[in-house]
């Protein structure tokens, strides 16, 4: 069986690594015959420092499921066309937006020195910041502040691209055309039904819709509809998970 887990509010939080207490268990599972993946909005660059590098040969999906990377490699990267940059582009200047634009490693940023996303933007300083003019490639973009973001986000579905809304979180996150984390699993050869999803936003919807069974960590309205059981956060929710996946792992490795 396949284990699929979002990060940031499912088994990390508060932008802090995942405990040594989750990760063990994680081992545990590999060790049973089971597969562990990553599938998380952060680039693969922002997944690392909360991932212990004995993780970081495991299949992560990043972006939303722009990039995929496998043995400590990104094998796979999906950029918006050009065409779709220069309507963004358009956009964000017409909306006087600020934003954190990544390619599939560097990226730009011209939000507020003291925005809260700062805190998970590269930490192990592995990439570079540049001008947006400097990117070879754009995969995702992050619009931070916007003088009418309602007005930015309808414009911004008029051109087909992927549009997630984070719970909590006054930002606008787009992705390419088509690009989402069960499109990605796709690409690693996972199948409908053959994986468990654990995820807590909007963002691993299209997931919890292919899984054969999908925990949500606390609660999401959008989510909730496609989850089969839920962890509160209140309480011990870390501990609650390990018991989870405890419970979880006596299915068979070859379902």
């Amino acid at each position: 069986m396949k284990f699929v887990f979002d990060l940031d509010g499912t088994i990390c939080f508060k932008g802090q690594p995942v405990s040594e207490m989750i990760l063990t268990r994680l081992e545990e599972l590999t060790h049973a015959g089971h597969e562990v993946i990553f599938a998380s909005a952060r680039p693969i660059r922002d997944m690392l420092p909360v991932l212990h590098e004995r993780f970081h040969s495991f299949a992560l999906i990043g972006g939303n499921g722009s990039l995929v990377s496998k043995e400590g490699q990104v094998q796979h990267a999906e950029a918006f066309s050009q065409e779709e940059v220069q309507e963004i582009h358009r956009l964000i200047e017409e909306h006087q937006a600020t934003y954190l634009i990544d390619s599939d490693w560097d990226y730009a940023y011209t939000g507020p020195p003291d925005h809260p996303i700062l805190n998970n933007v590269d930490p192990s300083e592995l990439a570079k910041r540049l001008p947006v003019e400097s990117l070879k490639s754009i995969v995702k973009i992050l619009i931070l502040t916007a003088d009418d973001m309602e007005g930015l986000a309808e414009s911004l579905k008029d051109l087909g691209v992927v549009i997630h809304r984070h719970r909590n979180e006054n930002v606008i996150d787009i992705s390419p055309q088509n690009i989402h984390k069960w499109n990605a699993l796709q690409r690693l050869g996972v199948r409908k039904q053959e994986f468990i999803a654990f995820g807590n936003d909007a963002n691993d919807i299209s997931m919890f819709q292919q899984a054969r069974h999908a925990v949500m960590i606390g609660y999401h309205e959008e989510l909730a509809p496609y989850a089969s059981e839920s962890i509160s956060l209140e309480g011990d929710c870390e501990g609650a998970i390990v018991n989870k996946l405890k419970a979880l792992s006596v299915l068979s490795v070859h379902s």
